[in-house]
């Protein structure tokens, strides 16, 4: 099942193309990071080098490109249409990356007063879009389980924000919090309830649409969400309870609920219908992998804790989940979503008349796979710098770096030839 699109109501391709530009910035950032401080890095996920990059990544990379997609796709999907959608993409960009700068600075320095500043802006900012969101979505009645997936990611998106803002003032303000429960209750919010709902709600319509794969069974595409939010309020108050035994059972249930999704995900994309698998395929197939193996061993460690303290475990569960999982589901619909948009907002602007050129002559497949490639690589050095710090540490940093500066590149190039081809397309009507 999948939402039906409405694409007469899309916002101006300038309000989500700046968040899908400047993420790839944040994650190059993140490995020149990795890069300079080498096998410090990876020495524990505690570390406040370990503890700027991955926010780099999940907030400047991840979040960056959440929220431009839902700025597009909420009045696609949902027709909640955003009051001035490019102020709205301005003020929550410049929010964001504020925000995002600020907490790895003082991550990286320790310095209270930027962990209290990057809270307070995030906050802000996450309450702004939460609240123009909101205000569109009023009234809207969840007709499909894309749109009421959207809306449950907002909450999960509310909590993750709410405890990541908390963490950090705590931090700054020397607060007696318990932070190592926090810690990973604030990630399970923000890769559970928040990207996993949100991918779900979005991967109900992308993967049928750019995939040609049949569309997602009906019921367990209405539950997912639901039942992954239930799971992280359930989560939360066994924190709160102080009842381990209950939050490991939640994570076991969580990573479950994780696998049968991507399960599901990979059988539908062995049922696709294009012959040949392009960029995004590719993407998807690595990260459902990846994701799948990483919440393998969520499960392991909930059935066997000691496993967590092994050497390299808790690390090579983010970097799978993280790098390996959600940035590459994100860069293959951002292969498909970036030349989409330029397409037809081409064939807005030749008025029946001009037609807009092939969405593969604005961004080529080949230039995708190739960099495809190179993530896949920046991924495996990853994994083995978790593990022999001293030898792949600063290589892997590089190449992680490398792999985002030529994702930058490549959107970066679809800019340049949509640009072209819109002038082009303007001269053609005004010599008719």
């Amino acid at each position: 099942m999948q939402a039906l699109l409405s694409f007469e109501n899309a916002p101006p391709f300038a309000a989500p193309l700046r968040f899908f530009l400047t993420a790839p910035l944040f994650a190059v950032l993140a490995g020149l990071l990795v890069a300079v401080e080498g096998p410090a890095v990876f020495a524990s996920r505690w570390m406040p080098a370990a503890l700027a990059a991955t926010h780099l990544v999940t907030i400047g990379f991840m979040l960056q490109i959440m929220l431009g997609a839902l700025i597009q796709i909420l009045p696609v999907v949902a027709g909640a249409n955003l009051g001035r959608p490019l102020l709205v993409a301005r003020i929550v960009h410049a929010g964001l990356s504020g925000g995002a700068l600020l907490l790895a600075g003082g991550f990286l320095f320790g310095r209270p007063l930027l962990l209290s500043a990057a809270a307070l802006l995030l906050a802000l900012t996450a309450l702004i879009f939460l609240g123009t969101t909101l205000r569109a979505l009023i009234g809207v009645p969840s007709t499909s389980p894309t749109i009421r997936g959207l809306k449950l990611a907002l909450l999960g998106l509310a909590g993750v924000v709410g405890l990541g803002a908390l963490m950090a003032l705590g931090l700054a303000h020397g607060w007696a919090l318990p932070l190592a429960a926090l810690t990973d209750l604030h990630a399970g919010w923000g890769l559970g309830a928040w990207a996993g709902v949100l991918l779900a709600a979005l991967a109900y319509v992308v993967v049928p649409m750019f995939q040609l794969t049949p569309g997602y069974p009906a019921r367990p595409s209405w539950w997912f969400p639901v039942a992954m939010l239930a799971l992280l309020l359930l989560w939360s108050a066994a924190v709160l309870a102080d009842w381990p035994v209950l939050v490991r059972l939640v994570q076991w249930l969580a990573a479950l609920a994780g696998i049968v999704f991507a399960g599901l995900t990979l059988r539908l994309q062995g049922q696709r219908r294009r012959a040949r698998p392009d960029a995004t395929y590719a993407y998807w197939q690595f990260g459902l992998i990846a994701s799948i193996l990483a919440l393998f061993m969520l499960s392991t460690a909930t059935v066997w804790p000691a496993a967590a303290d092994l050497a390299g475990w808790t690390l090579s569960f983010g970097i799978l989940m993280i790098a390996g999982g959600f940035m590459s589901f994100m860069i293959g619909m951002l292969y498909k979503i970036v030349p989409f948009l330029a397409w037809m907002h081409l064939q807005n602007s030749g008025q029946a008349r001009v037609p807009a050129p092939n969405m593969n002559r604005i961004l080529a497949d080949l230039a995708m796979q190739r960099q495809m490639k190179a993530h896949a690589a920046a991924c495996g050095l990853l994994l083995l710098g978790a593990v022999w710090p001293d030898w792949f540490a600063r290589p892997a940093g590089l190449a992680f770096a490398f792999a985002s500066g030529w994702l930058g590149w490549n959107l970066l190039g679809a800019v340049r030839r949509y640009r072209w081809h819109a002038a082009d397309i303007a001269a053609k009507l005004a010599a008719r």
